[in-house]
């Protein structure tokens, strides 16, 4: 597979790990990070929207193929790999990913190249709590945490956790209180990937500065949501005006346009 020309392949270098980084529009920069398998055309779409609205989308590449549609194998070859990696905490509960280190480093250089008040973030996923984390040391005034499944959620314990360090927590809640964050979080009330205990976690740390947006995927629900339902803007999108799911992607093109633009 290969990625579509209207997508421009960049590479950016950070504490010397250089990973492609794909962009595409002008204006303020999002940073787009993509939800297992990788880089699907359901995530392009997504990032073509953001840039519609104006916008510089950064979309890093961090596993899978990138271009190839998502599917179970795809999903099989991307997992294993990231799962072992020593960038991504999967399981342990009160630890940061150490790829955040270069996520940060890479939105304050599109906060450089492309300007405005700041940049936004969107984690999906596997990466749906990264978008938090970056706000702890990177211009982020616009996070968006998409379905967030870190740290899987296989423990009592890892249900309520954030992905986060104890000192990244605290410095993201200092930044959200000084400079008035809205953090916006999406789930299907079904995911089993994202318990409620991790947004209310999220209520009980951020306060007024996490705003929840859980759309129902109960079994006989109004809006024919598969009961599995996992991604709010890719995969599990409708596309149709007055659906939660399309309400819940003006919401996130809103939120990026009024605190960036």
């Amino acid at each position: 597979m290969s990625m579509p020309e209207d997508f421009e392949r960049t590479s950016f270098t950070y504490a010397g790990r250089t990973r492609a980084v794909y962009r595409q529009g002008t204006g303020p920069g999002v940073v787009v990070l993509a939800e297992m398998p990788g880089i699907t055309p359901k995530v392009l779409e997504f990032a073509r929207r953001v840039s519609a609205i104006g916008l510089t989308v950064a979309v890093p590449h961090l596993f899978g193929e990138p271009g190839a549609p998502a599917s179970g194998a795809a999903l099989l070859k991307a997992f294993p790999p990231a799962c072992i990696s020593h960038e991504f905490t999967v399981l342990a509960a009160r630890r940061t990913s150490p790829v955040m280190n270069w996520l940060r480093a890479l939105a304050r250089q599109l906060h450089a190249d492309c300007g405005g008040p700041g940049v936004g973030a969107i984690g999906m996923c596997f990466t749906g709590g990264f978008a938090l984390a970056m706000v702890a040391d990177a211009p982020v005034l616009a996070p968006v945490l998409s379905q967030p499944s870190l740290p899987i959620p296989i423990t009592r314990r890892n249900r309520s956790e954030l992905g986060l360090s104890d000192e990244d927590l605290a410095e993201v809640k200092r930044t959200c209180a000084a400079q008035d964050i809205t953090v916006l979080g999406l789930r299907f009330t079904g995911d089993r990937l994202v318990p409620a205990e991790r947004f209310a976690r999220l209520h009980q740390e951020l306060g007024d500065h996490f705003l929840a947006v859980e759309i129902d995927s109960a079994a006989g629900n109004p809006h024919g949501n598969p009961t599995a339902a996992h991604s709010v803007l890719t995969e599990h999108l409708v596309d149709t005006e007055g659906h939660p799911t399309r309400d819940a992607l003006d919401q996130v093109l809103a939120l990026f346009r009024d605190k960036l633009q």
